[in-house]
């Protein structure tokens, strides 16, 4: 296997066995937005992800949600990107819908993707031209024909927003869950057709989830149509994005850009 998938995953249990210490416990919450809870246990697992997966490559770049950025990763070939809870609110919430993010970038390119719940113990794991696995059994997108009988993942936010109204009745279900990597985690494991979101997000949100879908077969891209480049000084994508299997990634982006 490959040795940075494994270092990966490995960080990856470590920073979950932190988290899981804080799930249901009590522990500080502060605010570093609207509506952008972070707590200790980000922290805390931010920080153990940081020591090991530096400790093993430190000519590796580095940006994290968690971390405060720095210029010197965008001139590294190889940069961990990392979200070291993603689905905060779930978890300050007590819903199992949050994981460990750790993705490597190679010159742009997501070589590796880790992504740990650690309540269900579901670890989705790839590594470029390596196949993509949840807890080790190998995964595809999977997809119907008709639009009309798709499951889209969509964002407990979005949802409650309105974002999705226009929508109604046009896909088969729309199942909003929290963690933007877990769901794309999900659709790369075949438990859904498409990921979407309507709003931005950041790299460290969907790099490693990139990866997996890669490897499973799918593609994600942004709702201009474009695939990511990570490693970017600009981390945010945006206007959203989709993803899954190829042809419903096709289908679902006119939908959602007015083209079809």
């Amino acid at each position: 296997m490959n040795s940075d998938l494994n270092i990966a995953i490995s960080a990856a249990k470590e920073a979950s066995t932190l988290i899981m210490n804080y799930y249901k416990a009590d522990y500080e919450i502060r605010d570093k937005g609207y509506h952008n809870p972070v707590t200790t246990a980000d922290n805390a697992a931010d920080s153990r992800l940081k020591e090991i997966l530096m400790e093993a490559h430190p000519d590796y770049g580095w940006l994290s949600e968690e971390t405060v950025d720095s210029p010197d990763r965008l001139s590294k070939k190889r940069v961990w990107v990392v979200d070291p809870l993603d689905g905060t609110k779930e978890f300050i919430e007590g819903v199992p819908h949050f994981v460990v993010s750790v993705a490597l970038v190679e010159n742009g390119e997501p070589i590796v993707g880790v992504l740990y719940n650690p309540v269900t113990k579901e670890m989705f794991t790839a590594a470029k031209s390596e196949g993509a696995f949840l807890n080790d059994a190998p995964i595809l997108c999977a997809t119907k024909e008709n639009v009309s009988e798709m499951v889209i993942l969509n964002s407990r936010s979005e949802t409650r927003r309105g974002l999705w109204e226009p929508y109604d009745g046009i896909f088969g279900k729309l199942k909003a869950i929290g963690s933007v990597a877990y769901k794309l985690g999900l659709t790369a494991a075949g438990k859904a057709d498409i990921f979407a979101s309507l709003r931005p997000k950041n790299e460290w949100d969907i790099c490693a989830g990139n990866c997996i879908i890669n490897e499973a077969g799918g593609k994600l891209i942004d709702l201009n149509g474009e695939q990511r480049l990570y490693n970017q000084k600009n981390t945010l994508i945006s206007p959203g994005l989709v993803a899954g299997e190829t042809n419903a990634v096709d289908k679902t982006f006119k939908i959602l850009t007015g083209n079809n």
